[in-house]
């Protein structure tokens, strides 16, 4: 990249921060225009920083995705949570997400709000617009406006798209001048192998929403590329109890079967290539317990 370049392009990191389930992830995979953190309905999915590394014209914006924010009682959670806040440092904007057709919405934000508090650069975006009223949303606004001192306010439905390109067109004309520091065509960070489990980890909350806790993880054991340019990968989903390897199963491995067939659709689609998909199903007990479990997630035990 020449002199001239660098001081046309702009680039910087920028924090996605809020509560379990307020849209972070939904939000980041719209901005960067292809998946890179899970989605679910189930709470506190996302564990880890992700970065997701979104273009618009010339510059180069760098989000991380973090884990919810949240009262942890286990150390599992406390170690997502130490995540989450030590992504406050060393970005150009934090960008506070709120899903704003929750009830008591900016009492359930307080916990938020004494975190963020002595951080500059802080946007505000209501998420989820198109449950509320055009004077809820005002009103929602003008609260959180006095709670804390954001430098500017965004209303969007990140799952539809509405009201992200204005964000976006804020977020880079605001960030400084300089260096692309990836690739043009890179949207992440994260391993390949490590994004495949998250996928698998995906599918199996999107089938067993209500049957099974969120405290399982799955690992990525094999990785073989064949001649053909086709892809073999095994995988083991670990939990914590004997009867949820039963779930996770289903009868006669009916369950297991399904989400290695959706899980195997979504990667061949991300790869461009024919993928071999193996699951297996084994107990750990008490592994979210386990501090020497996290880095397989790309998380560390709290001091």
């Amino acid at each position: 990249m020449t002199d001239s370049q660098t001081q046309e392009t702009r680039c910087g990191f920028v924090s996605v921060v809020g509560l379990p389930n307020a849209g972070k992830s939904t939000l980041l995979n719209n901005l960067v225009g292809s998946k890179v953190s899970i989605v679910s309905r189930k709470v506190q999915t996302t564990r880890a920083r992700i970065l997701g590394i979104a273009l618009r014209d010339a510059t180069q914006i760098v989000l991380i995705d973090t884990p919810g924010i949240f009262a942890p009682k286990k150390t599992l959670e406390k170690a997502m949570v130490s995540v989450a806040l030590s992504s406050f440092d060393g970005v150009e904007f934090i960008l506070h997400i709120v899903d704003a057709a929750q009830s008591k919405v900016l009492e359930k934000n307080q916990m938020m709000l004494d975190a963020l508090e002595g951080h500059k650069n802080v946007i505000l975006v209501l998420n989820k617009i198109d449950r509320l009223s055009k004077p809820e949303l005002l009103a929602q606004t003008q609260d959180f406006n006095t709670a804390f001192p954001y430098v500017a306010t965004f209303m969007v439905s990140a799952l539809d798209g509405r009201g992200v390109s204005d964000l976006a067109k804020y977020i880079a004309e605001n960030l400084p001048e300089g260096p692309w520091m990836y690739p043009e065509d890179q949207i992440t960070d994260m391993p390949m192998r490590m994004m495949a489990a998250e996928i698998t980890r995906e599918k199996i909350f999107d089938q067993l929403h209500q049957e099974l806790p969120y405290s399982i993880f799955v690992e990525t054991e094999s990785w073989e590329n064949f001649d053909n340019g086709s892809l073999k990968i095994s995988q083991v989903v670990y939990v914590g109890k004997e009867s949820q390897k039963g779930i996770v199963l289903g009868k006669g491995g009916a369950r297991i079967k399904k989400i290695g067939q959706v899980a195997r659709e979504e990667l061949q689609e991300m790869m461009d290539t024919r993928v071999h998909l193996k699951i297996f199903v084994k107990v750990r007990e008490n592994w979210a317990e386990r501090s020497e479990n996290y880095s397989l997630f790309g998380l560390e035990a709290p001091s």
